[in-house]
């Protein structure tokens, strides 16, 4: 493998040849051209759904741009959160300060928008010019009486997974502050769900089902009143680890309320989500609902599934994502429709993720962290892939390779989580990779 940088070979491992523990977690390589965003970017994903809340860039236009509505999360209600607002700091700014600015610019679209709170981000030229951010947040609560919140989220830090916890340091400082809700005794926060295409609402839809009130979503479809009497749960179950799993600590640390790491991906981690539920809370009618409620399901499911597995067999899979819970319910995934993971990486697993893909993939399997487009290319090439899931950046190294390529990022407009997810990814797969224009590109080549 001489095409990838010898500094990261700790961090390309192939299942039945290497025996070290594959590293997980370590900074990127300069010159590596690393697939992971920035903090400010890792920040904005996290807190953008809150759909009642004004969120405010300081910094560059480009800035707001560039995060502007990039989450396929849906309301079911207030859009505001799709709007991307930003002081667009300029050369006089960077100067003279960009304070007073920030100061109006807050003053000015909280009297226009009455929002529940204000996020509001810095970027990296604010970091650098040294405004008090900190200071114009509190001058503007006082005077306004709505929270707002400073996100310290200056790119230059380190990766998007920085900036997870930088925006899970902003909510926390509004969980507690309102006990208003009415909660159930067998209440549950979802944290790390962000409603991509609706999928929060399947979700509240099967804990409804078996007697169990979601009390906030952190932070798909988000409330600020929810997410201030969050502290009120009885159990926070985390979906994506990488995003929250840093408030879900801190929740347990301030109010004692413990936390479980689940995916709502695919049928065996889906039903394993609800059992984990239910059986926290020691309630004999709960786990009869799920039982009930999963059996339902697959009844429904596995015929459908078969059609899909008879036709995908022999396709081989490329997995490249941002969370690492998300490629281990991918890998169980793929082989229940016939597919095998030949490629499984992610930009933020640990290493203890890593040794639990492993025991999931087969022999010849690559594993990989923290990738670039060269690996990648490199990776597909040798495994014979004829399908890459991943994001936004992915997609066109599967294109120039001609293979297929499934969205799995936060962009995409499909539901994929649940029962009903599952057989939207299946469908997915079987057209992406029976399309005919596979045959242009196979003639294309010949030539």
């Amino acid at each position: 493998m001489s095409f990838f940088l010898q500094e990261r070979k700790e961090q390309i491992f192939t299942k039945g040849v290497d025996s070290f523990d594959l590293v997980g977690g370590k900074p990127s390589l300069a010159g590596s051209v690393s697939q992971r965003a920035c903090v400010f970017c890792g920040s904005r994903v996290v807190l953008y759904p809150i759909v009642d809340a004004l969120h405010v860039v300081h910094g560059p236009i480009g800035c707001a741009a560039y995060t502007w509505d990039i989450r396929g999360s849906m309301s079911s209600g207030l859009e505001l959160y799709r709007s991307s607002f930003s002081t667009d700091l300029r050369e006089r700014h960077v100067i003279f300060g960009g304070e007073k600015r920030l100061f109006q610019t807050l003053m000015g679209l909280i009297e226009r928008y009455s929002p529940e709170a204000v996020f509001v981000y810095s970027t990296c030229i604010v970091g650098l010019i040294g405004d008090d951010i900190r200071s114009i947040c509190s001058q503007v609560e006082r005077v306004k009486n709505v929270p707002v919140i400073p996100v310290m989220s200056e790119g230059f830090q380190g990766t998007k997974k920085d900036g997870y916890k930088i925006a899970c340091d902003a909510l926390a400082t509004l969980v507690g502050t309102n006990n208003g809700k009415e909660v159930s005794p067998y209440s549950i926060n979802i944290l790390g769900d962000f409603n991509l295409a609706g999928e929060l609402w399947i979700l509240t839809d099967y804990y409804r089902k078996i007697g169990v009130q979601v009390l906030a979503s952190l932070t798909g479809d988000g409330r600020v009143k929810d997410i201030q009497n969050a502290h009120r749960a009885a159990l926070n179950v985390v979906q994506c680890s990488g995003s929250m799993i840093h408030l879900a600590r801190i929740m347990k640390d301030r109010y004692n309320i413990p936390f479980i790491k689940v995916s709502y991906f695919g049928i065996e981690d889906m039903s394993d989500a609800l059992y984990e539920v239910a059986k926290f809370f020691r309630c004999e009618k709960l786990m009869e609902n799920a039982r009930s409620l999963v059996k339902n399901e697959l009844t429904k499911m596995f015929p459908l599934l078969e059609s899909y597995q008879r036709a995908l067999c022999g396709t081989k899979a490329a997995i490249y994502v941002g969370g690492a819970f998300k490629a281990i319910s991918l890998v169980k995934a793929l082989r229940l429709i016939g597919v095998k993971t030949v490629i499984a990486g992610t930009q933020t697993g640990s290493v203890e993720d890593y040794e639990l893909l492993k025991t999931i993939c087969d022999d010849g399997c690559i594993l990989v962290d923290d990738s670039n487009p060269i690996e990648l290319s490199e990776f597909v090439k040798q495994t014979g892939a004829n399908l890459f899931i991943g994001g936004v950046k992915e997609r066109p190294i599967a294109y120039k390779l001609g293979i297929g390529f499934c969205d799995h990022n936060h962009e995409r407009k499909l539901a994929l989580a649940g029962y009903e997810g599952m057989l939207n990814f299946a469908k997915e797969v079987y057209e992406t990779i029976s399309s005919p224009v596979w045959q242009f590109v196979n003639s294309f080549e010949s030539k």
